[in-house]
């Protein structure tokens, strides 16, 4: 009797454990390869695909309540901010668009950074000459003004259902009670993806507790971050742009960051406000597609690639196949050659959207494509163009998150949201990361006496890649949401994903999940440790200059069809689609 009393108990023990392996299992699958499984997942009511479970969870909360798209946005970019914390924040920016279905409109919100009023094109300059851009990055001098809480008051004015308070309930109670350690943290810790992680006391204590980086599988609270997001709850966003919070966000980047201290005051914050902005659209076969226009390049410049692949007849070849792999990187070429050209901050530059999207100069644009590589290309010149602008990159770096929310109203929101480099400046004030996204403007104003459309200049949003996007079919039903972080090659991942989903007929986790080429007008990076490095040898043949890597995206998506909502989450994080 004892014997059997013994084996009960261990087989009960047994099953405890192996009900918690499976409970951590499910909200952190193991990565294989660098990759966890990710399954389509279908829905018919409603559905988040965000890159954390806690969020999607948190977003599905919302949704079942009655709340709308933005009301779970709300709430998923808040927990994202605990939970993934190197990636975005209420330290950092966006862009948003959200289609309301009753009123068949799409409304796109401007969340960009802000220079402060008192910066000048010299910002990044020292003795004449350009900083380092890793030296550059950490403290005040790279911060922008934030601007996601803005922009997501000013969409939660026009569409929320729920009161503003109760959609930061999960955070609150998250950052109090704790949550998991994702393996995605741990090692963005572990690896010191950014080099400056742990410059300042306050970083250091949050990410290295007892002088040792944050382990994954271990539970972690944020008390100070919990009182942060109380007082904005309470207050709105103006609890985050006057007061106590703005007075902290100033010291920091003042004081706390003295070694490399930047301008901003607390009147960038009072100051600082949202815009709604109309969307850039165009036709792309049967379909409508739309993303943000400046500050940010990815909608013109998604658009250009769609555009400039529409009569190559894609769907004859297979999606990885050395001839999809080259039209896709030529069409990348041109693109970039503009993008790097024309696209800044339209409140500053005279950026001729119309015309980088007009189908008849990019139809002339496509017949620079070949059967060879073309080589670095050249910027056109589409109708209103300023062509006194002078052509320049900024290395954005890959640490952003994007999410998409279909609710049950059938109403949209797709939201790409950045602090810019992994863990940003690595500045850390009331349990938050501040953002280094000033470091995506060009650290020239001027080349060969000319100036340089990116440059800095006060009040001026740095041009971005951020690509939130959506797709409609010729009735203005919405078909598809997608985006993703990665730098400036997003444009790259969201423009082969749509591609998967509307020339390949792929499901939108298939087209997800597909190994990525890439070309920024420069080398033809392909995915390393997937079948797309395959390809290598015969885009060589054809005259590329090809690099074999480590292509992170985070790409989260959703498609509408007749049977419901399909999701797709990227299997290169760890993030989930849920659906109801």
């Amino acid at each position: 009797m004892k014997r059997a009393m013994t084996i009960l108990a261990s087989a009960i023990t047994c099953a405890l454990i192996s009900s918690t392996v499976i409970a951590k299992e499910s909200r952190y699958p193991e990565f294989g390869h660098g990759r966890i499984e990710q399954n389509l997942v279908k829905a018919s009511e409603y559905m988040v695909s965000s890159a954390n479970p806690y969020a999607s969870e948190a977003g599905m909360r919302i949704l079942a309540k009655g709340g709308s798209a933005i009301d779970a946005a709300i709430a998923v970019q808040l927990v994202l901010n605990l939970v993934e914390p190197e990636s975005s924040g209420i330290g950092g920016g966006a862009f948003s668009l959200y289609w309301d279905n009753a009123e068949k409109k799409l409304s796109s919100y401007d969340g960009r950074e802000k220079a402060p009023m008192g910066v000048d094109g010299k910002l990044f300059q020292q003795d004449g000459k350009n900083m380092n851009w890793w030296e550059a990055l950490a403290g005040g001098r790279s911060v922008g003004v934030p601007g996601v809480l803005a922009m997501l008051e000013k969409a939660h004015q026009a569409h929320g259902k729920l009161p503003w308070a109760e959609l930061f309930e999960d955070a609150i109670r998250l950052s109090e009670e704790g949550f998991e350690v994702s393996p995605k943290l741990a090692a963005s810790v572990a690896e010191k993806t950014n080099p400056a992680l742990g410059r300042y006391e306050a970083t250091w204590n949050y990410f290295f507790p007892d002088g040792k980086p944050l382990e994954a599988g271990t539970m972690k609270k944020n008390p100070e971050f919990a009182m942060t997001l109380r007082r904005i709850a309470l207050l709105g966003s103006k609890g985050f742009y006057k007061g106590q919070i703005a007075m902290d966000i100033v010291g920091a980047v003042q004081f706390t960051a003295a070694d490399n201290p930047g301008k901003m005051m607390m009147s960038d914050l009072a100051n600082y406000e949202a815009i709604e902005r109309p969307p850039v659209c165009a036709e792309y076969k049967a379909y409508k597609v739309c993303g943000m226009g400046p500050p940010t390049s990815g909608g013109m410049t998604v658009i250009q690639m769609l555009k400039l692949l529409e009569d190559k007849n894609l769907s004859q070849y297979e999606p990885l196949s050395v001839e999809a792999a080259h039209l896709f990187a030529q069409a990348g070429r041109l693109a970039y050659a503009d993008r790097g050209t024309y696209m800044a901050d339209a409140d500053f530059v005279n950026v001729p959207v119309e015309g980088l999207i007009n189908p008849e100069y990019l139809k002339e644009r496509a017949k620079l494509i070949g059967d060879k590589d073309m080589g670095d290309a050249s910027a056109g010149t589409p109708p209103n163009a300023n062509i006194n602008w002078i052509a320049s990159k900024s290395p954005e770096q890959p640490s952003t998150t994007h999410f998409s929310i279909v609710d049950k109203e059938g109403n949209g929101f797709s939201m790409t949201s950045s602090i810019e480099m992994a863990f940003g400046s690595t500045v850390m004030v009331r349990g938050f990361l501040l953002n280094n996204q000033l470091t995506d403007f060009s650290f020239s104003d001027e080349k060969d006496g000319e100036k340089i459309a990116n440059r800095v200049e006060p009040g001026k949003r740095p041009r971005s890649s951020m690509s939130p996007f959506m797709v409609f079919d010729k009735d203005d039903n919405l078909k598809m949401l997608i985006g993703s972080p990665g730098g400036s090659r997003i444009i790259n991942y969201v423009a082969q994903t749509m591609l998967g989903v509307l020339e390949w007929n792929l499901d939108v986790q298939t087209a997800i999940s597909m190994p990525h080429y890439v070309n920024r007008n420069g080398a033809t990076d392909l995915e390393q440790d997937t079948d797309a490095a395959k390809l290598k040898e015969g885009l060589e043949a054809l005259g590329h200059t090809v690099s074999v890597r480590d292509l992170n995206s985070g790409l989260h998506g959703i498609t509408i069809g007749e049977d419901g909502m399909e999701g797709g989450a990227d299997p290169r994080r760890v993030g989930r689609a849920l659906g109801k």
